[in-house]
């Protein structure tokens, strides 16, 4: 059974972060005193008493101009949340007292028919408790105080909100694959996310660093799951200015850092560039999966075997990572885009493969036929075994007799071994080199 879902709204700047982190008792959506910082929709789990439920913070609604493409696509946003919700929790700010948009957001809310929760945020002490009683008049029942920053109320706001909720049932667990959404800004990848759904989930717009959360969204494909997490664009410290936008690049690292798989966009016009180089690598120390997707191919003015060059020149420029699936498409005419899905779980799958210790071994004594290991200082290298132990990603350990005589480029010759025996398609894999001597024969 789903989990109820609860949409956070109300104007810019009321404290609707503070509260979602406060009531998620960790950091899910940024916190800054800059109108405007939330601008997608943040999905993040509850759990109150024997009640569990999905909160969804939305970005600040405005009505000031029509014409601005981010204030509307803001409240697009928080519309579609207001229509996902089972709850809403609508958050004003006792200090401010009520405002026009406060009176124009509660008319939307009454249209929903959905049960309207108003939580009276900077309730900070008894001496403004007077000012809650003003927004009865908005005609969504009693409003309840609270103080975000001080995490006070809650457990009536949460009482309020979990009324008619079923207990908490255990559910079978999925094997979703968590996929990282990554590169700099403004190549695509918010538009990618839309056209993998079907529908607009992330924001858009030609504005650059529109996305500044991590945000993620479940997407369903052959009967897999997949969670899809649209990251803020990494630009290189020296172009970064704002700490909001430091914070968010801290976010993508996180993302990166907590997926299975990471799908970086690269603009077909920029090709790769030095800062794509520094996030791929990041990526690929992490051990993560790899996809490439080179975004706005159809704006390319292509010739005989125009791709062909391209994705050699790609991969000339990441020596390090070449293992890395790569697809060529458009987010926008959703060109190629259908066979991302096969490829995230075909990475996935790679990243998970283990291999019997009696066949690597097998493999061991062919390499070593074929290109003895080195001698150093009248000493020779000896390779007893290597053995599996790890995935995610695939990790090897190969005993030798003195691990300083096994130079880097003989690891590399036993990684491409494995390799060619095995693919590894899109994910890095780690081998260890370790003394016998040191005792661990795992």
């Amino acid at each position: 059974m789903s989990k109820p879902l609860v949409a956070i709204v109300g104007r810019p700047n009321v404290g609707k972060s503070t509260l979602i982190n406060g009531l998620a008792q960790r950091r899910v959506s940024i916190v800054e005193d800059i109108p405007g910082v939330t601008r997608d929709r943040i999905y993040c789990d509850v759990k109150w008493l024997d009640k569990e439920f999905t909160l969804i913070d939305t970005g600040g609604i405005e009505f000031r101009d029509d014409n601005d493409q981010i204030s509307s696509g803001i409240r697009q946003q928080a519309e579609l949340a207001m229509e996902e919700a089972d709850v809403i929790l609508f958050v004003v700010d006792a200090r401010a007292g009520m405002t026009s948009d406060d009176e124009t957001i509660a008319g939307l809310l009454r249209k929903t028919g959905k049960p309207v929760v108003v939580g009276v945020n900077k309730v900070d002490s008894e001496n403004q408790e007077m000012d809650v009683y003003e927004f009865y008049s908005l005609g969504l029942g009693d409003p309840v105080a609270i103080s975000a920053v001080n995490r006070l109320g809650f457990g009536e706001v949460l009482d309020r909100i979990t009324q008619g909720f079923p207990a908490a049932e255990m559910e079978e667990s999925e094997d979703i694959i968590r996929t990282a959404i990554v590169g700099r800004p403004n190549v695509g990848k918010s538009t990618l996310i839309n056209s993998l759904l079907g529908y607009e989930r992330s924001l858009v717009a030609d504005e650059m660093g529109t996305t500044r959360d991590a945000v993620d969204s479940v997407w369903k494909y052959k009967g897999k799951t997949f969670i899809l997490v649209d990251t803020a664009g990494m630009r290189r410290k020296s172009k970064i200015d704002e700490p909001l936008e430091k914070y968010s690049v801290i976010r993508s690292i996180r993302a990166i850092d907590n997926c299975d798989v990471a799908i970086f966009v690269i603009d077909a016009i920029d090709k790769l560039t030095e800062q794509d180089k520094k996030i791929i690598g990041y990526i690929h120390e992490a051990g993560k999966g790899l996809i490439l997707f080179v975004n706005k191919w159809d704006t390319v003015a292509k010739e005989t075997n125009t791709m062909v060059e391209m994705e050699k020149e790609i991969r000339n420029g990441l020596p390090f990572a070449p293992y890395v699936s790569m697809l060529f498409g458009s987010a926008l005419t959703k060109q190629r885009i259908h066979k991302l899905g096969d490829m995230i779980y075909n990475v996935a799958e790679q990243q998970c493969l283990r291999i019997p210790t009696a066949v690597l071994n097998d493999l061991l004594e062919d390499a070593k036929m074929i290109n003895p290991p080195p001698a150093h200082s009248g000493r020779v290298a000896k390779i007893y075994y290597m053995t599996q132990v790890g995935i995610r990603p695939p990790t090897f350990v190969m005993f030798v007799n003195d691990a300083k005589l096994i130079h880097f480029s003989y690891v590399r010759f036993i990684e491409n071994k494995l390799r060619e025996s095995f693919v590894f398609e899109g994910t890095p894999i780690r081998i260890v080199v370790r003394s016998k001597k040191d005792g661990d024969t795992e």
